[in-house]
């Protein structure tokens, strides 16, 4: 537990920039919860500077959420700029599964770029990997969240094959880095309301990455026990207020949290 405490310290004290190319939807969330936990957030998609950007970031986030021709090229530009650097590249194949167009856009930047995590929900990761899966949407499918234990060897095969940490958001997330399997059971269940909760995970892993490059496979485990820890803490004091409050409360977890907390609270196994 030493060394992942340490990975928030590095964050805080260097301040990484992550540069998104993010979806619509939760740009402001995904903005304000890089901020919350001591990184700097830079939302810039214009094929025309993407590269630049990318060249002085700390972490490179690309999350397909709101696809569409013209970031699909700032994307493949901005990882490939990344790469060229050695700078860690976070991939959230949001719906991955759900249309030919995101099918073809994810095997293209799988392809193209080389990706340091895979985050995603265990629909888009079971589609990724080859197996059947169900999808609503960006939402993964009640019948693909069950069996806990296959989803961990689905994580491992996955990291194998593509040679990148995978970590799967769920009741309980599941981080692989092709040899270990880590399960993090901190949570709550009032972060499935809130659109854009995954987006914030792939967030908080560039921020991690950034600081820790050396490190990404601890940087997704504690991306998982930041968000998970933060929601327990978010429903405790306002989860009876709705869910607004509760967002609210989220964001405020995130911005206090330090290593004692995650320590006291910390929820996971590995093997």
């Amino acid at each position: 537990m030493t060394n992942i405490r340490n990975l928030l310290t590095k964050v805080q004290e260097s301040k990484p920039l992550v540069h998104h190319i993010t979806n619509y939807v939760t740009v402001t969330d995904c903005a304000n919860i890089t901020l919350g936990i001591g990184a700097s957030p830079v939302m810039a998609d214009s094929v025309y500077e993407v590269a630049d950007i990318a060249g002085i970031a700390s972490a490179v986030v690309i999350n397909i959420g709101t696809l569409n021709e013209r970031t699909v090229e700032s994307m493949l530009v901005a990882g490939k700029a990344a790469n060229a650097r050695g700078i860690p590249v976070v991939f959230d194949p949001v719906g991955a599964g759900a249309s030919k167009y995101r099918n073809e856009t994810t095997a293209k930047l799988l392809k193209e770029i080389k990706i340091d995590v895979l985050r995603g929900n265990i629909s888009e990761i079971r589609f990724i990997a080859g197996l059947s899966s169900e999808t609503k949407g960006v939402d993964a499918a009640d019948n693909d969240r069950t069996d806990i234990e296959n989803a961990g060897q689905i994580a491992k095969n996955l990291s194998q094959k593509l040679g990148c940490v995978v970590s799967i958001s769920g009741a309980i997330d599941i981080i692989s880095n092709g040899d270990k399997i880590a399960y993090v059971d901190n949570g709550h269940t009032m972060l499935g309301n809130l659109t854009g909760t995954g987006c914030m995970c792939s967030s908080l892993v560039g921020s991690f990455c950034g600081a820790n490059k050396d490190n990404v496979y601890e940087s997704a485990i504690i991306t998982q026990l930041c968000m998970g820890i933060a929601g327990e803490i978010a429903y405790e004091k306002a989860g009876s207020l709705g869910n607004g409050s509760f967002h609210e409360a989220l964001h405020d977890s995130i911005s206090l949290m330090n290593s004692e907390t995650i320590e006291k609270r910390a929820k996971y196994r590995e093997e």
